[in-house]
């Protein structure tokens, strides 16, 4: 993979005081994170854009690397953030969560990989769909024009058609504001997935070939991520994948100013060395990120072996002392990430639970609120299919450990998904939640499940099911949209950010959200609760306390004389950050270990009383995460 750093061409030779940053970005493919660690994390490469700073991040010959880690090094730098997909495919919207994990949502409604999302997260910004680029993108632009004879009769090829597109794309976005006071960032970063050699990569390769002498050196930066194998057998850590890659990739005109290194111990200076002898590089530029305890070390791991200001001389680009201090607090949280003791158990229960990256956002989420209340999160898999009768026949003791595994979980979390597959094993579990009273919540479709399991069990209606998956049932309680076009799967879902209005001063999820009036989150979804059965619901305790701006559709669902029933129709998951956890993923947790009420009492305020215990022999966390109070989101 590689990372291009660039700088816009506006800015080039000063900088400003804006700490204002702008990402390109590509697929990453490894992660950095010890064996049972959080967040697993690899590097890859990087370079720049004219008119802006500009990196490109890069990698070898291993696409399981995930390079965002490497990414997370411009915490300290004020940047543009992009992503290069080589796919064909014009967007993530159709990938499947088995393959390339989950589809993470932006506020315009792009669907993207979630790499996205992890800058999003990481750096506290909003990207939008124009901050991917695939390969379908940039052929559909090139086809669009030569269609309406934007090439004057000449023959369209890959160079210089595409190649040339590609670097208006980069010059276009750098300069894109990507945080809320709108000033023009003074860095690009660029993630190029995919590695040397690919040959759905080469336009873009060669499109940065050129690109670096345009915008000249002190502008562009090109960073190769690439992984240093240590086999089991001998312990002994290989070279020979990066001198080839690397000798590889300056045959395509690139040379990479730092060489990340994704291993699972640190460097040997032996090793250091000999990447730097045969790859033409000094021994500072080969840097070592190996395996760490959370994902939130990265930064730091990158910081103390000097990149930060390795970049600030060849970019001639000084660094603040602001951000040292974000260091600081950065070092902090990590600090506390490693000392928790107190456990908090989740079921996570899903369809695609074989592959943790297709509920990305939800796990992230979910670790963010267990730290904000200072427990360690331990999620349980299951796979909600093995909670149906018929595995008891076929397999009783998957279906008897589904159920442990639920049972004893300290709260319960129904996702999103698609398909019917496995959708009468989350009714159950959302039908154990509810009577046993455990704390539940429930995602898209995980919400409208749960209206199907109030509507069988609590209105007698046996059959009462989503169209989505019984289209002739006679109580259709979940029905299609009418803007859903049913003969079409891309592009067709409600999609982005939409504003969701409270209907009642009472509800949980309101105070969590700092009683605002509205929200405005996330969705991705093509069905949605029957209206015209809503009172049917009301009389019965089961409230929709929420709706959306015309007060058509059910946004938000409560459940009376419960700890914590909760059911939202879009994914507040997108939004969650590090310091800044989501409302509701928060309110789970907090019902799970028993300190919901507590905190509504204290104006959603968290006090080290209500986050340690007299067990966990851990100091109290910093005021600005203990003192954690969610912003209150204006009805102006």
């Amino acid at each position: 993979m590689f990372i291009f750093v660039v700088k816009p061409l506006g800015t080039c030779r000063g900088w400003g005081s804006s700490r204002s940053v702008a990402l390109l970005s590509a697929p990453p493919e490894a992660q950095c994170a010890a064996p049972g660690g959080p967040h697993p994390v690899a590097p890859n490469g990087v370079a720049g854009a004219a008119g802006t700073e500009g990196g490109l991040v890069g990698g070898d010959r291993i696409k399981s690397l995930k390079k965002e880690p490497v990414c997370l090094l411009i915490i300290l730098i004020p940047e543009c953030n992009d992503e290069i997909d080589p796919y064909i495919n014009i967007d993530a919207g159709t990938f499947s969560p088995y393959e390339h994990g989950e589809v993470f949502v932006l506020d315009d409604g792009g669907e993207v990989d979630l790499d996205l999302g992890n800058y999003e997260r990481f750096l506290d910004i909003r990207l939008t769909k124009d901050n991917n680029l695939t390969t379908g993108k940039i052929y559909q632009s090139v086809i669009n024009k030569e269609r309406r004879g934007d090439y004057l009769g000449k023959t369209v090829q890959v160079v210089p058609h595409i190649t040339d597109a590609i670097q208006e794309w980069v010059v276009k976005q750098a300069k894109v504001p990507v945080e809320e006071d709108n000033v023009q960032p003074q860095v690009c970063v660029i993630e190029l997935g995919g590695t040397v050699g690919d040959i759905e990569s080469m336009p873009f390769i060669e499109a940065f070939r050129q690109f670096q002498f345009k915008v000249k050196r002190e502008n562009f930066c090109n960073i190769h991520v690439s992984l240093i194998p240590q086999p089991s057998a001998t312990g002994e850590q290989k070279t020979k994948p990066t001198q080839n890659s690397v000798r590889e990739l300056r045959g395509l005109g690139l040379s990479p100013d730092l060489i990340m290194c994704r291993c699972s111990t640190a460097l040997e200076n032996s090793v250091k060395e000999k990447i730097s002898m045969f790859c033409h590089v000094e021994p500072e530029q080969v840097i070592c990120v190996q395996d760490v305890s959370s994902i939130y070390r990265v930064p730091l791991l990158l910081e103390d072996q000097g990149v930060v200001s390795y970049l600030s001389k060849r970019l001639n680009m000084p660094i603040e002392t602001q951000p040292r201090k974000m260091l600081i607090k950065w070092k902090e949280m990590s600090d506390r990430s490693d000392r928790l003791l107190e456990h908090c158990s989740i079921a996570l229960v899903g369809k695609y639970t074989k592959f943790s990256d297709s509920y990305a956002s939800v796990i992230k989420a979910l670790e963010h609120s267990a730290l904000a209340i200072s427990h360690k999160l331990e999620v349980k898999y299951i796979d909600s299919a093995y909670l149906e009768p018929n595995t008891l026949q076929e397999d009783p003791v998957k279906y008897h450990e589904a159920w442990q595994k639920l049972c004893s979980a300290d709260g319960i979390l129904v996702p999103g998904g698609f398909g019917v597959r496995g959708t009468e094993g989350k009714i159950r579990a959302i039908n154990w939640a509810r009577i046993q009273k455990k704390p539940f919540l429930g995602v898209c479709l995980g919400m409208q499940l749960a209206v199907c399991e109030f509507a069988r069990n609590m209105l007698d209606w046996k059959d009462a099911n989503s169209t989505e998956f019984d289209p002739d049932t006679t109580h259709p309680v979940v029905i299609d949209m009418p803007e859903h076009n049913p003969g079409q799967m891309g592009g067709t879902m409600r999609l982005g950010k939409r504003r969701t209005i409270f209907k009642t001063n009472t509800s949980v999820l309101r105070k969590l959200y700092g009683d605002a009036d509205y929200v405005d989150e996330r969705h991705r979804h093509r069905f949605e609760v029957n209206p015209e059965l809503k009172s049917h619901f009301e009389g019965k305790g089961f409230r929709f306390v929420g709706q959306d701006v015309e007060g058509e559709r059910m946004e938000v669902i409560e459940l009376d004389d419960h700890p914590y029933f909760v059911g939202v129709q879009y994914h507040p998951e997108f939004t969650s950050r590090p310091i800044k956890p989501s409302p509701p993923y928060l309110g789970l947790l907090l019902a799970a270990v028993g300190k919901l009420q507590s905190y509504l009492q204290k104006s959603c305020r968290l006090s080290p009383r209500d986050t340690y215990s007299d067990r966990s022999g851990s100091s109290s966390p910093d005021s600005e995460i203990a003192e954690l109070k969610l912003p209150s989101i204006s009805s102006e």
